[in-house]
């Protein structure tokens, strides 16, 4: 486990978005300014039943007085989205974890088109706030069933915001839907393209951006797609650690984390699925058998997800 520290927040307030998603704003228990972070960011919730999920702050940072997170009440709920809507109330004091960014707004953009499905809105309609604050060039995509499934509604019919955004209704007009073939067909010169949403939808996005540069295609998955190899699976191998100047085995049954772990050397875990990025690390990257979904083409080169990823051969070189 991390041994990440926590902060304690109150539950200031909760609001109803849409039938299956509450917002929820935390703020500082004695009203202290809480900790700075970058739209894109996420947070650790730490709720009651022991679960831990992570969830995106779904508002432009703005001196830090409060954070607003998004909750879906899923159906196949593992434990954690029935927790926040069953438990949580307002005034109930809960554990957090600082906010980490991983899905960043890129700072070499010239345009960015921001593509959001569902609850996967929460990062975008802060990056699209912060966008907005500097007078940046970008589009917001929102895809929802209908008008009631709309979360964030009002932060979305901001003056700043309005002439930024493109409303796609399942159910609602024909000629307002957005054909994602069509919107993606061209990349003009230096737009960067940033995703979030159910699994379908990201695939979709995925496809239709084929042709697009890897590393000018950013994404953050709710769970690793269907299909994907499990990270405890493959071969073994060893974990060449080149500032300690030691070697670690890594059991076929074994993630790198626990491997490591096991010798005593803490590596800060959440996900465990290689979508956040908390455990990656600088590394032999060419070396490694990549699982993770966070990490760029570039980025690959050079660092390493060790929650799932593995070494393509007999050893995997970090700079640990």
């Amino acid at each position: 486990m991390s041994l990440e520290r926590t902060l304690t927040v109150r539950v200031e307030r909760i609001s109803r978005q849409t039938p299956e998603i509450l917002a929820f704003e935390l703020t500082h228990p004695w009203g202290r300014a809480l900790p700075g972070y970058e739209a894109g960011a996420h947070i650790d919730v730490h709720m009651p039943g022991g679960f831990s999920r992570q969830y995106s702050l779904a508002r432009a940072p703005s001196g830090t007085g409060s954070y607003v997170i998004g909750v879906k009440r899923e159906h196949a709920s593992r434990g954690g989205s029935a927790s926040m809507h069953e438990r949580v109330r307002e005034g109930d004091l809960i554990a957090i974890s600082a906010p980490r960014n991983t899905f960043p707004l890129r700072a070499e953009a010239r345009r960015h088109l921001l593509l959001a499905g569902g609850i996967g809105m929460t990062p975008l309609l802060a990056m699209a706030q912060a966008l907005a604050a500097r007078g940046a060039d970008f589009t917001l995509c929102v895809f929802a069933r209908s008008e009631e499934h709309l979360a964030f509604a009002e932060a979305l019919q901001a003056p700043a915001l309005a002439p930024h955004l493109k409303l796609h209704l399942d159910q609602g007009d024909a000629t307002q839907r957005i054909d994602l073939r069509a919107l993606l067909a061209e990349r003009t010169p230096d737009t960067h393209l940033y995703v979030c949403g159910p699994g379908g939808f990201m695939q979709a996005v995925r496809e239709a951006a084929a042709h697009w540069p890897e590393d000018a295609l950013h994404t953050e998955y709710f769970a690793a797609p269907t299909g994907t190899a499990a990270a405890t699976t493959g071969l073994p191998f060893t974990l060449k650690l080149a500032r300690r100047g030691i070697e670690v085995p890594v059991a076929a049954d074994q993630t790198a984390v626990d491997a490591l772990h096991e010798v005593g050397i803490d590596i800060p875990v959440s996900c465990q699925q290689g979508l956040c990025g908390t455990c990656v690390v600088e590394g032999d990257g060419e070396g490694a058998e990549h699982r993770d979904f966070c990490l760029t083409g570039t980025e690959r080169r050079t660092k390493v997800a060790l929650c799932c990823s593995r070494a393509k051969g007999l050893d995997l070189v970090l700079q640990l």
